[in-house]
């Protein structure tokens, strides 16, 4: 890959950025937390990781420089929040900036539409019998790996749906 770090909403740029496969890294970036998920290297399935609270983004892309080394991450996927209509918002602009921001990383990055995301992961949790407070704890990264599993299933012609 050349020095600039895709960034697309193009499934099959992505794609293309990986003729390999790898493991990915899915992301729910909130204003306080972000909730991280990881897949397999041959994008079956995804399974929530861990929520990170925000600080300085120094900080943060400390740790997410660490979680990536560790887990042998190829490409991650940020969640886009856009409006019920398909329009972008300003949390839709705050993902996009938090992307280029990580750009630095180096590694593609797939911008993908995530709605419905944490309104399925918290109807799932209920379904569990988790307490509120686990809830609270683990959500994002639940949301993290719905958010992931959709783009995986995207990606590879599967078909998950909320």
């Amino acid at each position: 890959m050349g020095s600039e770090t895709l960034i697309t909403l193009d499934r099959a740029a992505f794609r293309d950025a990986l003729p390999d496969g790898g493991r990915l890294m899915g992301l729910d970036v909130g204003s306080v937390t972000i909730g991280l998920a990881l897949c397999d290297a041959g994008w079956s399935i995804a399974s929530p990781a861990h929520t990170h609270k925000r600080g300085k983004f120094a900080a943060d892309k400390s740790v997410l420089a660490d979680f990536v080394a560790k887990q042998s991450v190829r490409g991650l996927v940020v969640g886009l929040p856009l409006n019920m209509d398909g329009s972008e918002s300003p949390r839709s602009q705050a993902s996009r900036a938090f992307a280029r921001n990580i750009a630095v990383l180096g590694l593609p990055i797939l911008l993908w539409d995530e709605r419905w995301s944490t309104a399925a992961a918290e109807r799932a949790m209920i379904a569990q019998d988790m307490s509120r407070a686990k809830r609270a704890e683990r959500i994002d990264a639940h949301a993290a790996a719905l958010i992931l599993q959709g783009a995986i299933d995207g990606l590879t012609g599967g078909s998950f749906a909320f």
